[in-house]
Order: structure tokens, then sequence, then C-alpha cells
């Protein structure tokens, strides 16, 4: 059984969520016209649930940096955002044909699936919307950067690309670089930008975010090999969706290729190694250093 996150950890996920869910239920009401079941559909899969890893990972950046909770939370919001579009649009049946997530039904089965391809595009462009709106941060240059940032993590060079690749990962033998490569893009490349906008938030320039990216980097790994072990031997109820799906279509995995004792050594040094690039910052980035250790210890 998974250790339960400690306490101050556990109040700032709590936290978040609380926040985060509060966000998109101002930001998404539900119009008196025909867009209503667009709304619903919206609301249904970004409302409930979720670990909200990576609003938590703005957040906890942005503190390190003074940076309003305000801000941090509508740039959280707006990662989220493409974070739920990815997952509403990877549960159809032309990608992973999945029919539960966060423990209900997915968008697609909630409603249908034209209405869950929409949902999931404009939750892609609220995104953007978000992040350019002069309520998110009064400086303009913050604003373009976050949404270059995020357009870059989330397109064919990041989680758009690394979906390509975990297709072709069905009918291709990928050796472990490849596989590496691929979630670094698609799982990566998302909690990078997470922790790389609390810096921009902050005015960090490019070349102060050194120890914050290799933070990220080793942290998106870590993560990836943890769901690895998840999706083999975790406990479906806990995780509120469908397990053991890449063992059944074939796919090579960090366990498939490592073998579950290895894997967890390569979690174990990935989540140290990010742990040790805080070590520019004290007590205030102890919260960035409890989520690596969730990371690796989670159930879900």
């Amino acid at each position: 059984m998974a250790a339960a996150p400690p306490l101050p950890l556990t109040r700032a996920m709590a936290d978040i969520a609380a926040a985060i869910d509060a966000r998109f239920d101002a930001f998404l009401p539900v119009p008196d016209d025909a867009r209503a079941d667009l709304y619903r559909c919206m609301r249904h899969a970004a409302i409930g649930g979720g670990k909200r890893l990576r609003p938590l990972l703005v957040a906890a950046t942005a503190d390190l940096f003074g940076v309003s909770r305000d801000a941090a939370e509508r740039v959280g919001v707006a990662v989220e955002a493409i974070h739920v579009y990815s997952l509403i649009h990877d549960d159809l049946p032309a990608m992973d044909d999945d029919d539960m997530r966060r423990g209900k039904p997915t968008a697609h089965k909630a409603f249908d699936e034209a209405t869950a391809i929409l949902a999931g595009d404009c939750l892609h462009a609220l995104a953007f919307e978000w992040l350019a709106d002069p309520a998110t941060h009064a400086d303009p240059f913050v604003r373009a950067e976050l949404v270059l940032e995020l357009a870059r993590a989330s397109g064919p060079s990041g989680m758009g690309g690394g979906q390509a690749l975990d297709l072709a990962a069905e009918r291709t033998p990928f050796d472990l670089a490849t596989v590496t490569r691929l979630q670094q893009m698609k799982t990566g490349a998302l909690i990078g930008v997470s922790v790389e906008a609390g810096a921009i938030l902050g005015r960090v320039p490019v070349e102060g975010r050194r120890a914050l990216r290799g933070y990220a980097h080793d942290l998106g790994l870590a993560f990836q090999i943890a769901d690895d072990l998840l999706d083999a031997e975790g406990d479906e109820d806990a995780a509120g969706k469908k397990l053991r799906k890449d063992a059944e279509a074939g796919k090579a995995t960090f366990l498939s290729l490592l073998g579950p004792e290895r894997a967890r050594a390569q979690c174990r040094m990935l989540t140290e190694q990010a742990i040790q690039h805080l070590h520019p910052y004290g007590p205030e980035a102890d919260l960035l250093r409890a989520l690596a250790r969730y990371v690796m210890d989670r159930d879900r």
C-alpha cells in the first residue's frame, strides 16, 4: 500500500484542488443556449477528481518568488485545462478507447464523441485565452512567454508529439531511449512547463531556471515510471480508471524494458536527483521536495 502524503502536502493538494475546481466553475458557466451540453461536458471532465499535480507545481514554484496566489492559480487552471483536454481526446475510441476517468464515465461516454471532441478543443483554446488575459499578469511580456512555453509543451515537440509516438508504440517495438523520449514529450513537457511557469511569473531569467528545469525533467520521468508500475500493479478502484492497458496493447514501457525492480530503483534515483536539483533553495522549496517523494509513492 502506498504511503499517505505528509500532512502539509495533503493540505496543499486539497487546497489547490478546491481552488482549481472553483476556477473552472467560475470560468465555465453553463449558457442558456444550444451550447449548454458543450459546457456541461467541459465541466464534467474538468471539475472534480485528479491529482492537480500541474497546478500545484505552478503554485509551489511561484511561491519561491513571492508571486500572488491569484496569478499562480490562473496559470495553474490554464495548464490543467490543457491536461484535461488531452485526457478527453486520449479517452476517445480513436485513441485509448477508455470508459472511465477519475472514477466517472469519460466525456464521450457521459455525452457523445462529437461533444467530447469539441469540449477538448474548447479547453485547449480557453487555456491560452486565460493566459493572455491581463488579469493573469500585468506584464504583457510575462503573458507572452507563458503562452509561448505552454504552446511548445502542448504541441508536436511536446505532449501532442508524445501522443503520436505513443500510438506508434502499438505497432513498432521501441527501445529504452525511444520510450524515454516519448515520455519526456507526452508527460514530461506539461510537468516541465508547470515548473517553468512559476519562474516566469516570478520574472526569473532563463539562465536562472536551470535548477528548476533539472528538477522538472527528473520529476517527469519518475512520474511516468511510477505510472507504469501503477498500471501493472495498482488497484483500478483507487486509480479511477482502467489499468493494465499497456501490457494488453503490447507497448514497450519503462516497466517492460527494465523489469519491476530496476524500474523502482530508477524511480527512486530520479526522485532523489530531482530533490538534489533544489539545493539552491531552502525550506521554501520543501513543497516541491515533498511532491517529488509523493510522485514515487502515489497509488493513483
